[in-house]
C-alpha cells in the first residue's frame, strides 16, 4: 500500500536565529507537486516511512523534525518552542528551501493541529490540506485523554500513567507531569517521560501494537516527546483562546481538503473531526469504521494515500 522506500535527494538544517537548528529533507521528484509532511508528537520526528505516503514520481515532499526533536538541535529544548514558532519555520522552509508559491499541507495528530494553524495563518500558501486524527488543542480534549476520559477505556494502562505522580497531585496531571519533566532529577525526568510516552504508545491503535509501544519507550525519543508535548499543552501563549482552531475554521474556506478520522480513536476522539467537518463543509470527510489513531492502520493508510493521489494532478 505504501510507495517503495526512497532517500532524500537533498537535506540540511534551518538556522532559526533564536537558538534552534531544524532538520529538513526533500525527497521525490524535484519538479513534482510541492508538499510538506507534518509529523505528530510534537516531540517525535519524521521517519523514512512518512516519505512513502506520496507518489515519488509526482510529488516533491519536504519533511522536517520540529524544534527540539528528532535530528533538530538542541534536543528536547523548550525555549522558543510554540505553535507559532513552528508555523514561522514552515514559511521559511516553503520560501527558502522548497521555493514554492503554494504547497499541499499534510499533517496527522499534532501535525493536524499545526497544519490547521498554518493554513489559517497562510491560507494563500496552501494548495490543498490533508489532516488526520484531528486534535483541536482544547482543554476538553486534554481532559479527555490526560485526566478523566480515556482512563475508563484503559484502566490497566492508566494505572501505569498515574504511577509517577503522588495521589495528592493528581488533580491536574498535565501540571504534575510538567513539574517532573522539567525538574533537576534526571532519573525522575526519564521515569516521567517514559510513563507519559507509553500511555500514548499503548492507546494509539485499535489493536495493541508492540511496535508503537517500543518506539514510545525509547529513552531519547520519550524524553523529547514527553517534554515538548507537555510543554505545548501548558504553555499559555500557543493560542489566543480555547477552541481557536475550530473558531477560525472559516479561514479554510476555499482550500480543497480531506479530513480522515478513525472512529475508535481514543487519543483524538472523532467529535473534534466532526466539528471541523461541520465548520469546513467543502472538505471531504472520511470516518474510518475500523481504526483508532495511528496513521498506519490499514483503513487510515488507504485513505491517506487516496488523498495524496487525488491531489497529485491538481
Amino acid at each position: 500500500m505504501l510507495y517503495p522506500p526512497i532517500e532524500p535527494y537533498r537535506k540540511g538544517m534551518l538556522d532559526t536565529g533564536d537558538g534552534h537548528q531544524v532538520y529538513w529533507e526533500l525527497c521525490g521528484n524535484p519538479q513534482g507537486k510541492p508538499a510538506v509532511f507534518l509529523h505528530g508528537g510534537p516531540g517525535s520526528g519524521c521517519t523514512p516511512v512518512h516519505r512513502r505516503l506520496f507518489d515519488p514520481t509526482r510529488y516533491n515532499v519536504l519533511l522536517f523534525d520540529q524544534r527540539g526533536c528528532g535530528r533538530s538541535r538542541p534536543h528536547a529544548s523548550l525555549d522558543n518552542n510554540t505553535t507559532w514558532h513552528l508555523t514561522a519555520d514552515m514559511e521559511r522552509l516553503r520560501a527558502d528551501v522548497m521555493g514554492a508559491e503554494k504547497w499541499l499541507v499534510f499533517g496527522g495528530s499534532w501535525g493536524s493541529t499545526l497544519a490547521l494553524a498554518y493554513a489559517q495563518q497562510h491560507s494563500g500558501r496552501v494548495s490543498e490540506l490533508v489532516v488526520r486524527g484531528i486534535f483541536g488543542l482544547r482543554r476538553a480534549e486534554l481532559r479527555w485523554f490526560y485526566q478523566e476520559g480515556a482512563s475508563w477505556l484503559f484502566p490497566d494502562y492508566w494505572e501505569d500513567f498515574l504511577a509517577p505522580i503522588p495521589s495528592d497531585e493528581r488533580g491536574d496531571l498535565i501540571a504534575a507531569y510538567r513539574k517532573r519533566l522539567t525538574g533537576d532529577d534526571p532519573v525522575e525526568r526519564l521515569r516521567a517521560a517514559k510513563a507519559w510516552s507509553l500511555w500514548e504508545g499503548r492507546t494509539i491503535t485499535l489493536m495493541p501494537s508492540a511496535k508503537h509501544q517500543q518506539s514510545h519507550a525509547d529513552e531519547r525519543n520519550a524524553l523529547a516527546f514527553a517534554r515538548i508535548e507537555n510543554h505545548y499543552f501548558v504553555h499559555d501563549g500557543f493560542m489566543e483562546c480555547d477552541g481557536q482552531l475550530l473558531r477560525d475554521a472559516h479561514r479554510l474556506h476555499g482550500i480543497p481538503g480531506t479530513i480522515i478520522q478513525g472512529r475508535y480513536d481514543a487519543c483524538t476522539p472523532a467529535r473534534t473531526a466532526w466539528e471541523l467537518h461541520k465548520a469546513w463543509p467543502q472538505a471531504v470527510f472520511h470516518l474510518v469504521p475500523d481504526a483508532g489513531h495511528a496513521f498506519d492502520e490499514p483503513g487510515i493508510l488507504a485513505r491517506l494515500i487516496q488523498a495524496t493521489n487525488t491531489y497529485a494532478g491538481r
